[in-house]
């Protein structure tokens, strides 16, 4: 029988965790990259700005729980992100923008910055 330390099973529930919020990140960026190729109006725009939604509006409100270890000006700065993405995700939802360039983008950029 394997005996571990605490620290070494939170070790593992934080890099499971991270590894999971890579992989929905890498999902809605794969959505919105069809999404583009489609275009505004298409299915895989709604299905991809749905899945964008939620995920970014689970993220923030992960970051906004006291009990989030993150330091605080990181915490605050990705949900001033996640802000963003959500308000340009309905932009685009709403025909008001093609913006996916941008959602794609900064998804990327938060994913590869996950460690």
């Amino acid at each position: 029988m394997y005996q571990f330390s605490y620290a070494e099973i939170q070790t593992d529930s934080i890099a499971d965790a991270k590894e999971r919020e890579r992989q929905l990140l890498d999902r809605s960026i794969d959505l919105l990259i069809t999404a583009r190729e489609k275009g505004v109006g298409s299915m895989q725009t709604v299905e991809a700005i749905h899945y964008l939604t939620r995920i970014w509006t689970a993220f923030i409100e992960d970051l906004g729980r006291p009990d989030n270890e993150l330091p605080r000006e990181l915490r605050a700065n990705l949900i001033s992100i996640g802000l963003w993405l959500l308000r340009e995700a309905d932009a685009v939802r709403r025909g008001e923008s093609d913006n996916f360039a941008g959602l794609i983008d900064i998804s990327q950029i938060i994913r590869d910055g996950i460690r």
